[in-house]
């Protein structure tokens, strides 16, 4: 059984600690969903992952391609899981639900901490997450560095 990893981004942007989420995720063997809410936006995503550099290259696609199956990590805004992914990433506020954090082994919720809307639907989610049994850990990064603040034991 999975648990929630929330992610309060206050000292570096999304795009800067996606990657490095995903590099752990990898190194772990998981297959990986990235699940946004715009598509515009994970085709943002999309190049700036390509552009990392050559030292920090992550195999990944868009979904909406012939190999979606294939994929690594998949960037999408569809709650479909075609590539068969044991990780679920969400940004932007893409739902994630409870089954799913009980499936998964790992589901990361990333929001921006100097966004007040995204900091409340992020509590939102940690509430209706936890009240339906899901074990959570809430991450923030607000000291420089990544500290757990608080967790909640799944029920």
């Amino acid at each position: 059984m999975g648990a929630a990893y929330f992610y309060h981004l206050t000292q570096r942007p999304m795009d800067a600690t996606l990657p490095i989420l995903l590099e752990k995720a990898r190194g772990a063997g998981w297959r990986i969903v990235v699940r946004g809410t715009d598509h515009g936006r994970m085709m943002w995503l999309d190049e700036k992952l390509w552009s990392q550099g050559p030292d920090s290259f992550l195999a990944h696609g868009v979904s909406g391609g012939p190999h979606d199956a294939l994929q690594p990590i998949l960037l999408t805004t569809d709650v479909a899981v075609p590539n068969a992914a044991t990780c679920i990433m969400s940004v932007d506020g893409a739902v994630v639900s409870a089954q799913e954090v009980k499936d998964a082994e790992r589901v990361c919720i990333l929001f921006d901490g100097h966004d007040m809307e995204a900091v409340a639907y992020a509590r939102t989610q940690w509430k209706t997450l936890t009240d339906a049994g899901c074990a959570a850990q809430y991450w923030s990064e607000e000291s420089g560095n990544w500290q757990k603040k608080a967790e909640k034991e799944e029920a």
